[in-house]
């Protein structure tokens, strides 16, 4: 009995390890990503967009006030349970809004196959591209 209870149970590690390659590679390996936050405004060369991240992984990376055309970027690596998360809080002017720059679940697929995640903020919101060539606005300010 004992050995049928051993068999059993390295099947089952056996199917899961299996399980979580094939269909949840992001989360089982650990992967590689670029963010890129840029200052898309046509004309605030007197006001910047100052931009702040955190991480569960990472802590508190800091500020910066990005003029036009600046960017603030950073690599990052996927934890083994798949819940890397980037949060970005940006103020210009009167308006400010958080939003997650990098999530596994989200972002895992929509930033292949190049494993680059950019943003482009706008005055009228936020724009993703996973190559800076096709831009799709994902959201407003407000």
């Amino acid at each position: 009995m004992k050995i049928s209870t051993r068999f059993l149970l390295m099947f089952c590690v056996a199917v899961g390890i299996i399980f979580m390659s094939v269909y949840q590679p992001e989360n089982f390996f650990s992967k590689e990503y670029e963010v890129r936050v840029i200052n898309g405004f046509t004309n605030n060369s007197s006001l910047p967009l100052v931009i702040w991240c955190i991480s569960q992984q990472d802590g508190d990376m800091g500020g910066r006030a990005l003029q036009e055309g600046d960017d603030f970027g950073w690599r990052l690596k996927t934890n083994i349970w798949g819940n890397s998360h980037y949060k970005c809080t940006m103020k210009w002017d009167a308006k400010r809004r958080s939003f997650a720059a990098f999530t596994v679940p989200r972002d895992s697929h929509r930033c292949a196959p190049l494993q680059k995640c950019s943003w482009l903020v706008k005055e009228d919101g936020f724009y993703f591209s996973s190559d800076e060539v096709n831009w799709k606005k994902d959201f407003s300010w407000y």
